[in-house]
């Protein structure tokens, strides 16, 4: 009897115990439960971002402020003016400036993206964007730039076509292709653009992100995130790669193959003709492409971040300014149709 009441005992003494450490566990495992949710929330709930900006002194602000608002006011009224011309003219009534009136469009939208933002933030020295805000600069920043790289590429092929192909050009290059080519360059653009940024929306970030740019680059706001972004990170690397790739082939194919049909019979005077022709948007081309290596592709090492951020403005806000001087100074047919406004309006009402 002895052994079976401390035998009883011992059991009940064991299960007293058990439940004591359930209860223990229970406890630790609400506090776990708490802190873990309050983690979760820290990563979700978060409202805003914190911008670096630029990496200039305080007392240059005011000076970066009034460049930056000069060279941005220059390549909105600059586009603008080109696309009026072209609507006004009717000699620029041709598939090359109805796509160039698209690229116009696209330049100024990719400067509107960082730029307002970047100049809001210098004036009143408040660095931080919203959530909402910054997913929307990753969209329309991804966007315009890929509708740019497919608009010159299908300037390229219409180039290919005039020089190439000029008997067959007009029957070839109709309105209607014209059109099929540039909504199929805005469609492809908002498909990718859509893919990049419904998979940052599933990225978490916790709360204070800081992100060390001026605006919200999708590759700087990956690294930012406290998330596996290694899909993310893989996706830009092929599908981003093969939309700088392809293109750049295709234009780069179709000046190759435009050089070598002029230098079977060369002449001075068809060589002019080519380069008038084709010059600017060659010109825009590598300065497009390259500005964009400069930036993603052969970026510089950690301690150097600050040239990343220069050719990233090189890219967003002196490339869509310069553009309009190439288009609107080296071409003949824009310069006569500037011309002709300007005769317009100076001469005497009848």
């Amino acid at each position: 009897m002895p052994v079976t009441e401390q035998a009883y005992l011992t059991h009940d003494d064991t299960f007293s115990e058990w439940e004591g450490a359930k209860a223990c566990f229970s406890v630790m495992g609400v506090r776990v439960l708490l802190v873990h949710s309050t983690s979760l929330e820290n990563r979700s709930s978060v409202s805003e971002f914190l911008l670096l900006g630029l990496p200039i002194q305080q007392e240059q602000q005011g000076v970066f402020f009034a460049l930056f608002l000069g060279m941005y006011l220059t390549t909105v009224l600059g586009n603008l003016l080109i696309t009026l011309l072209i609507r006004l003219d009717s000699r620029l009534h041709t598939p090359m400036y109805f796509f160039l009136s698209h690229l116009t469009f696209s330049d100024v939208s990719l400067s509107s993206v960082p730029v307002p933002k970047t100049l809001m933030n210098m004036q009143t020295q408040q660095q931080s964007i919203p959530y909402v805000g910054c997913i929307s600069q990753v969209y329309f920043f991804i966007f315009f730039g890929c509708l740019d790289n497919l608009l010159l590429t299908v300037m390229a092929y219409d180039r290919y076509l005039a020089v190439c192909r000029p008997l067959h050009y007009t029957t070839i290059m109709k309105e209607g292709l014209c059109i099929i080519l540039v909504a199929g360059s805005w469609f492809f653009s908002c498909v990718q653009t859509l893919l990049h940024t419904l998979l940052v929306g599933q990225v978490s970030f916790c709360a204070g992100t800081i992100i060390p740019h001026f605006f919200c680059d999708l590759a700087v706001v990956l690294k930012s995130s406290c998330s596996d972004t290694s899909f993310n990170e893989l996706l830009i690397l092929t599908e981003g790669g093969l939309i700088f790739i392809l293109p750049l082939s295709g234009i780069l194919g179709s000046y190759i193959r435009m050089a070598g049909i002029i230098l079977k019979v060369p002449s001075f005077k068809r060589i002019s003709k080519v380069l008038s022709t084709c010059g600017s948007h060659l010109f825009v081309v590598f300065l497009y492409y390259g500005t964009i290596a400069g930036a993603y592709f052969f970026p510089s090492s950690g301690n150097s971040k600050n040239k990343n951020i220069i050719a990233s403005v090189m890219y967003m806000v002196v490339t869509p300014r310069l553009n309009r001087f190439i288009y609107s100074l080296r071409n003949k047919d824009m310069k006569h149709a500037l011309q002709k406004i300007f005769r317009t309006k100076d001469s005497p009402l009848v």
